[in-house]
Protein backbone atom coordinates (compact mmCIF):
# COMPACT_ATOMS: atom_id res chain seq x y z
CA UNK A 1 0.00 0.00 0.00
CA UNK A 2 2.82 2.00 0.85
CA UNK A 3 4.82 1.76 -2.91
CA UNK A 4 0.87 2.72 -4.08
CA UNK A 5 1.27 6.02 -2.79
CA UNK A 6 4.58 6.78 -3.34
CA UNK A 7 3.57 6.27 -6.88
CA UNK A 8 0.61 7.85 -6.70
CA UNK A 9 1.71 10.69 -5.06
CA UNK A 10 4.46 10.57 -8.20
CA UNK A 11 2.07 10.64 -10.85
CA UNK A 12 -0.16 13.35 -9.33
CA UNK A 13 2.64 15.79 -8.46
CA UNK A 14 3.61 15.28 -12.19
CA UNK A 15 -0.14 15.81 -13.02
CA UNK A 16 -0.58 19.04 -11.48
CA UNK A 17 3.13 20.38 -12.32
CA UNK A 18 2.61 20.59 -15.55
CA UNK A 19 -1.29 21.56 -16.00
CA UNK A 20 -2.02 23.58 -13.25
CA UNK A 21 -2.51 27.17 -13.42
CA UNK A 22 -2.64 28.32 -10.37
CA UNK A 23 0.60 26.89 -8.45
CA UNK A 24 4.00 26.22 -10.91
CA UNK A 25 6.21 25.88 -8.59
CA UNK A 26 7.06 21.78 -8.51
CA UNK A 27 8.33 22.14 -4.86
CA UNK A 28 4.97 24.04 -4.01
CA UNK A 29 3.04 21.05 -5.16
CA UNK A 30 5.35 18.44 -3.95
CA UNK A 31 4.97 20.19 -0.25
CA UNK A 32 1.35 19.96 -0.44
CA UNK A 33 0.94 16.59 -2.14
CA UNK A 34 3.61 15.39 0.86
CA UNK A 35 1.75 16.93 3.19
CA UNK A 36 -1.60 15.83 2.29
CA UNK A 37 -0.75 12.02 1.11
CA UNK A 38 -2.92 9.71 3.47
CA UNK A 39 -4.15 12.35 5.81
CA UNK A 40 -7.59 11.59 6.88
CA UNK A 41 -10.34 13.81 6.14
CA UNK A 42 -12.24 14.94 9.37
CA UNK A 43 -16.26 15.00 9.13
CA UNK A 44 -18.15 17.17 11.02
CA UNK A 45 -20.36 15.42 13.71
CA UNK A 46 -23.55 16.85 12.60
CA UNK A 47 -23.83 17.33 9.06
CA UNK A 48 -26.93 16.70 6.36
CA UNK A 49 -26.97 16.87 2.55
CA UNK A 50 -30.07 18.53 0.60
CA UNK A 51 -31.21 18.45 -2.90
CA UNK A 52 -31.94 22.43 -3.83
CA UNK A 53 -31.31 23.24 -0.42
CA UNK A 54 -34.28 21.32 1.04
CA UNK A 55 -35.15 17.24 1.31
CA UNK A 56 -32.66 16.95 3.51
CA UNK A 57 -30.64 13.50 3.82
CA UNK A 58 -28.17 12.56 6.67
CA UNK A 59 -25.05 11.55 5.51
CA UNK A 60 -24.54 9.00 3.02
CA UNK A 61 -22.86 5.61 4.99
CA UNK A 62 -19.79 4.69 2.79
CA UNK A 63 -19.91 0.97 1.30
CA UNK A 64 -17.12 1.87 -1.38
CA UNK A 65 -13.44 1.35 -1.18
CA UNK A 66 -13.11 5.02 -2.73
CA UNK A 67 -15.16 7.97 -2.42
CA UNK A 68 -14.37 11.87 -3.70
CA UNK A 69 -14.78 14.49 -0.88
CA UNK A 70 -14.68 18.53 -2.37
CA UNK A 71 -15.05 21.46 -1.21
CA UNK A 72 -15.50 24.80 -2.31
CA UNK A 73 -15.70 28.19 -0.14
CA UNK A 74 -16.93 31.56 -1.33
CA UNK A 75 -13.90 33.36 -3.14
CA UNK A 76 -14.28 33.92 -6.63
CA UNK A 77 -17.71 32.90 -9.58
CA UNK A 78 -19.25 29.88 -8.23
CA UNK A 79 -20.56 28.84 -11.15
CA UNK A 80 -16.93 28.88 -12.48
CA UNK A 81 -15.59 26.77 -9.75
CA UNK A 82 -18.27 24.39 -9.61
CA UNK A 83 -19.36 23.64 -12.61
CA UNK A 84 -22.22 21.49 -11.89
CA UNK A 85 -22.90 20.29 -15.11
CA UNK A 86 -19.77 18.82 -15.59
CA UNK A 87 -20.00 17.27 -12.08
CA UNK A 88 -23.12 15.43 -13.23
CA UNK A 89 -21.37 14.13 -16.20
CA UNK A 90 -18.21 13.04 -14.56
CA UNK A 91 -20.48 11.27 -11.51
CA UNK A 92 -22.32 9.43 -14.50
CA UNK A 93 -18.83 7.44 -15.22
CA UNK A 94 -18.15 6.86 -11.98
CA UNK A 95 -20.52 3.81 -10.68
CA UNK A 96 -19.40 1.82 -13.91
CA UNK A 97 -15.92 2.31 -12.95
CA UNK A 98 -15.75 -1.02 -11.03
CA UNK A 99 -18.86 -1.98 -10.67
CA UNK A 100 -19.72 -0.03 -7.02
CA UNK A 101 -20.95 3.32 -6.62
CA UNK A 102 -18.57 5.60 -5.37
CA UNK A 103 -20.08 8.39 -3.41
CA UNK A 104 -19.33 12.13 -3.87
CA UNK A 105 -19.28 14.25 -1.25
CA UNK A 106 -20.05 18.24 -1.75
CA UNK A 107 -19.34 20.65 1.03
CA UNK A 108 -20.00 24.27 0.01
CA UNK A 109 -19.44 27.65 1.82
CA UNK A 110 -21.52 30.13 -0.21
CA UNK A 111 -21.66 33.68 0.34
CA UNK A 112 -25.33 33.75 -1.01
CA UNK A 113 -27.33 30.39 -0.28
CA UNK A 114 -30.44 31.47 -2.41
CA UNK A 115 -27.64 32.01 -5.80
CA UNK A 116 -26.18 28.49 -4.96
CA UNK A 117 -29.32 27.02 -5.12
CA UNK A 118 -30.62 28.69 -8.42
CA UNK A 119 -27.12 27.54 -10.01
CA UNK A 120 -27.87 23.96 -8.85
CA UNK A 121 -31.18 24.06 -9.97
CA UNK A 122 -30.64 25.59 -13.43
CA UNK A 123 -28.21 23.59 -13.81
CA UNK A 124 -30.31 20.42 -12.86
CA UNK A 125 -27.98 19.29 -10.68
CA UNK A 126 -29.74 17.20 -8.12
CA UNK A 127 -26.94 15.52 -6.12
CA UNK A 128 -27.12 16.02 -2.24
CA UNK A 129 -24.61 18.56 -0.95
CA UNK A 130 -23.90 20.22 2.45
CA UNK A 131 -24.52 23.67 2.86
CA UNK A 132 -21.90 24.56 5.39
CA UNK A 133 -22.47 28.09 5.82
CA UNK A 134 -20.24 27.93 8.81
CA UNK A 135 -17.54 26.54 6.84
CA UNK A 136 -17.17 24.16 9.62
CA UNK A 137 -16.03 21.43 7.21
CA UNK A 138 -13.04 23.74 6.18
CA UNK A 139 -11.88 24.90 9.82
CA UNK A 140 -11.52 21.24 10.91
CA UNK A 141 -9.20 20.12 8.03
CA UNK A 142 -7.81 23.82 7.00
CA UNK A 143 -7.48 22.85 3.42
CA UNK A 144 -5.38 24.60 0.86
CA UNK A 145 -6.52 28.02 -0.64
CA UNK A 146 -6.24 26.85 -4.24
CA UNK A 147 -9.40 25.41 -5.64
CA UNK A 148 -6.83 22.59 -7.51
CA UNK A 149 -6.23 20.80 -3.73
CA UNK A 150 -9.22 20.95 -2.51
CA UNK A 151 -11.36 17.76 -3.88
CA UNK A 152 -9.72 14.68 -2.42
CA UNK A 153 -10.09 10.82 -3.55
CA UNK A 154 -10.36 9.40 -0.09
CA UNK A 155 -9.95 5.00 0.69
CA UNK A 156 -12.21 3.18 3.36
CA UNK A 157 -10.66 4.67 6.08
CA UNK A 158 -11.54 8.39 4.63
CA UNK A 159 -7.57 8.92 3.88
CA UNK A 160 -6.29 10.60 0.72
CA UNK A 161 -4.95 8.74 -1.96
CA UNK A 162 -5.27 11.84 -4.44
CA UNK A 163 -5.76 15.07 -4.21
CA UNK A 164 -7.20 17.55 -7.53
CA UNK A 165 -10.06 18.79 -9.43
CA UNK A 166 -11.23 16.08 -11.92
CA UNK A 167 -13.37 18.76 -13.67
CA UNK A 168 -10.81 21.20 -13.61
CA UNK A 169 -8.19 18.61 -14.51
CA UNK A 170 -8.44 16.07 -17.67
CA UNK A 171 -5.71 14.12 -16.35
CA UNK A 172 -7.15 14.35 -12.55
CA UNK A 173 -9.86 12.96 -13.93
CA UNK A 174 -8.55 10.49 -15.35
CA UNK A 175 -6.45 9.21 -12.61
CA UNK A 176 -8.95 9.32 -10.01
CA UNK A 177 -11.17 6.30 -12.21
CA UNK A 178 -7.72 4.20 -12.89
CA UNK A 179 -7.33 4.33 -8.84
CA UNK A 180 -10.18 3.17 -9.21
CA UNK A 181 -10.11 0.72 -11.55
CA UNK A 182 -7.20 -0.65 -9.98
CA UNK A 183 -5.23 0.18 -12.96
CA UNK A 184 -1.13 1.00 -13.19
CA UNK A 185 -0.76 4.75 -11.91
CA UNK A 186 0.67 7.07 -15.45
CA UNK A 187 -0.10 10.16 -16.60
CA UNK A 188 1.28 10.00 -19.84
CA UNK A 189 -1.08 9.94 -22.64
CA UNK A 190 0.08 7.50 -24.53
CA UNK A 191 -2.23 8.17 -27.82
CA UNK A 192 -0.58 8.46 -30.81
CA UNK A 193 0.14 12.27 -31.26
CA UNK A 194 -1.18 14.51 -34.37
CA UNK A 195 -1.02 18.46 -34.79
CA UNK A 196 -3.92 20.94 -34.62
CA UNK A 197 -3.96 24.50 -35.61
CA UNK A 198 -6.90 26.87 -34.68
CA UNK A 199 -6.91 29.74 -36.75
CA UNK A 200 -8.21 32.32 -34.05
CA UNK A 201 -8.21 31.23 -30.39
CA UNK A 202 -9.50 34.44 -29.03
CA UNK A 203 -13.35 35.04 -29.89
CA UNK A 204 -14.44 39.00 -29.35
CA UNK A 205 -18.10 38.47 -28.87
CA UNK A 206 -18.54 42.72 -28.53
CA UNK A 207 -21.10 44.48 -26.88
CA UNK A 208 -24.85 42.59 -26.63
CA UNK A 209 -28.08 42.48 -24.31
CA UNK A 210 -27.17 39.91 -21.56
CA UNK A 211 -30.23 38.03 -21.94
CA UNK A 212 -29.55 37.04 -25.76
CA UNK A 213 -27.75 34.23 -26.41
CA UNK A 214 -24.46 34.25 -27.79
CA UNK A 215 -23.62 31.59 -30.68
CA UNK A 216 -19.83 31.45 -31.65
CA UNK A 217 -17.33 28.69 -33.83
CA UNK A 218 -14.27 27.85 -33.40
CA UNK A 219 -12.59 25.55 -36.36
CA UNK A 220 -9.74 22.84 -35.39
CA UNK A 221 -7.94 22.00 -38.29
CA UNK A 222 -5.80 18.49 -37.72
CA UNK A 223 -2.23 19.21 -39.53
CA UNK A 224 -0.90 16.02 -38.34
CA UNK A 225 -0.47 12.71 -40.34
CA UNK A 226 -2.74 10.75 -37.58
CA UNK A 227 -6.46 11.30 -36.79
CA UNK A 228 -7.13 13.82 -34.25
CA UNK A 229 -9.80 12.21 -31.36
CA UNK A 230 -11.26 14.69 -29.27
CA UNK A 231 -11.68 13.13 -25.42
CA UNK A 232 -12.95 15.96 -23.57
CA UNK A 233 -14.10 20.05 -23.86
CA UNK A 234 -14.12 21.67 -20.27
CA UNK A 235 -15.65 25.17 -19.77
CA UNK A 236 -15.00 27.53 -17.38
CA UNK A 237 -18.40 28.27 -16.38
CA UNK A 238 -21.90 26.88 -16.65
CA UNK A 239 -22.76 29.79 -18.93
CA UNK A 240 -20.41 28.15 -21.86
CA UNK A 241 -21.66 24.80 -23.85
CA UNK A 242 -19.99 23.52 -26.51
CA UNK A 243 -21.39 21.42 -29.06
CA UNK A 244 -19.21 18.62 -31.93
CA UNK A 245 -19.04 16.02 -33.33
CA UNK A 246 -17.04 13.04 -31.73
CA UNK A 247 -15.67 11.54 -34.75
CA UNK A 248 -12.42 11.13 -35.40
CA UNK A 249 -10.88 14.12 -37.66
CA UNK A 250 -8.75 12.81 -40.79
CA UNK A 251 -5.75 14.25 -41.33
CA UNK A 252 -6.11 17.96 -43.62
CA UNK A 253 -9.83 17.99 -42.18
CA UNK A 254 -11.15 19.84 -39.35
CA UNK A 255 -13.62 19.83 -36.50
CA UNK A 256 -16.00 22.59 -35.38
CA UNK A 257 -17.00 23.34 -32.02
CA UNK A 258 -19.98 25.37 -31.79
CA UNK A 259 -20.15 27.52 -28.33
CA UNK A 260 -22.73 28.98 -26.94
CA UNK A 261 -22.42 31.64 -24.11
CA UNK A 262 -25.46 32.60 -21.99
CA UNK A 263 -24.72 35.09 -19.59
CA UNK A 264 -26.31 35.21 -16.22
CA UNK A 265 -25.83 38.97 -15.70
CA UNK A 266 -24.82 42.19 -17.15
CA UNK A 267 -20.79 41.69 -17.05
CA UNK A 268 -17.56 41.83 -18.47
CA UNK A 269 -16.69 38.24 -19.11
CA UNK A 270 -13.49 36.56 -20.14
CA UNK A 271 -14.54 32.86 -20.56
CA UNK A 272 -11.80 29.75 -21.32
CA UNK A 273 -12.49 26.76 -23.03
CA UNK A 274 -10.26 23.33 -22.70
CA UNK A 275 -9.95 21.10 -25.62
CA UNK A 276 -8.16 17.75 -24.28
CA UNK A 277 -7.16 15.57 -27.78
CA UNK A 278 -4.33 13.62 -29.09
CA UNK A 279 -2.74 16.58 -30.27
CA UNK A 280 0.91 17.39 -29.09
CA UNK A 281 -0.44 20.77 -27.45
CA UNK A 282 -3.29 19.54 -26.04
CA UNK A 283 -5.03 20.72 -23.67
CA UNK A 284 -5.66 23.80 -26.26
CA UNK A 285 -7.13 26.60 -24.79
CA UNK A 286 -9.86 28.92 -26.68
CA UNK A 287 -10.71 32.14 -25.26
CA UNK A 288 -14.30 33.98 -25.26
CA UNK A 289 -14.33 37.87 -24.23
CA UNK A 290 -16.71 40.41 -24.59
CA UNK A 291 -19.58 42.52 -22.70
CA UNK A 292 -22.87 41.78 -21.63
CA UNK A 293 -25.03 44.76 -21.17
Amino acid sequence: MKRLLVTISFTITAILFFSCTYIKKEDEITRLISEWNGREILFPKEIYFTIYGKDTVKYPMKHSRYSIVSYMNSVGCTSCKLQPHMWKKYISMLSPANGEEIPVLFFLCPTNRDELINLLASNYFDHPICIDENDTFNKLNKFPDKIDFQTFLLNEENRVVAMGNPIHNHKVRDLYIDIIQGKQMTYENEKIKTKVNVKNINLFLGTFDWNQEQKVEFILENTGDKLLVIDNVVTSCGCVTVGYSGEPVRPKGSVSLLVTYKAEQPEHFDKTIQVYCNAESSPILLKLTGEAK
